[in-house]
């Protein structure tokens, strides 16, 4: 899978301390592992089912500035286990439901949720988080809610949610969203990616760059 928008996005809006641990779930190519590790992650663990994109991943992470600190595990999500509870956990999941399948298995693991249940990602979210922790994640808007019901049979609560749009007058394609244990209240605003003229708006452009050379 190329590196996309969505990843980016969710690397660099999720919110994370300095010296925080992360677990990033589906880790794909490693992207958003390495932007924690990039913005100051004492440690992050990138799962993925798929070989292939463990072995990417695990390539792409040894070939940074931060191969010390990001660990590469291909294990299927519902049945990794660690003694480890982590500060952040983030995932940009599968998102397509009963759409057509690809002939290649790894981008149908990587773009369905079959394998991933939003049931299934919440409650093993829940279980591995840290006290005080937080699941970030990006979703389709129309997703949203589906979502939460998840989460919150998982004992997690929203508390920050920012809907991305592309330009003004458009409805919403993404949501990022944190999930926390016990959250006083919820944060909520809107991410304009480009202005009228078709440029990106200063706030997109604060947000990511740090993550891309052209800045």
């Amino acid at each position: 899978m190329k590196v996309g928008t969505d990843g980016v996005l969710l690397g660099a809006w999720f919110p994370l301390d300095h010296g925080c641990s992360v677990l990033d779930i589906g880790t794909g190519t490693g992207l958003v592992a390495l932007m924690a590790a990039q913005r100051g992650a004492a440690h992050v663990t990138a799962v993925d089912i798929d070989p292939d994109a463990a072995w990417q991943a695990g390539r792409n992470a040894a070939a940074s500035v931060w191969a010390d600190r990001v660990e590469v595990v291909c294990r299927d999500i519902a049945v990794f286990d660690t003694a480890v509870r982590f500060d952040r956990i983030v995932c940009n999941p599968p998102f397509f439901r009963d759409s057509l399948r690809s002939p290649d298995a790894g981008r149908n693991t990587a773009r369905h949720n079959d394998s991933l249940s939003f049931e299934t990602l919440a409650q093993r979210a829940a279980s591995l988080l840290a006290p005080g922790g937080l699941f970030c994640l990006v979703l389709p808007y129309d997703a949203v809610e589906v979502f939460i019901r998840c989460a919150v049979a998982a004992g997690l609560d929203m508390c920050k949610r920012t809907d991305v749009v592309t330009a003004p007058g458009k409805t919403p394609k993404r949501s990022l969203v944190a999930f926390g244990k016990n959250c006083p209240a919820i944060e909520r605003d809107v991410l304009q990616m480009c202005g009228p003229d078709g440029k990106e708006t200063p706030q997109y452009v604060e947000l990511v760059k740090d993550f891309y050379l052209k800045y």
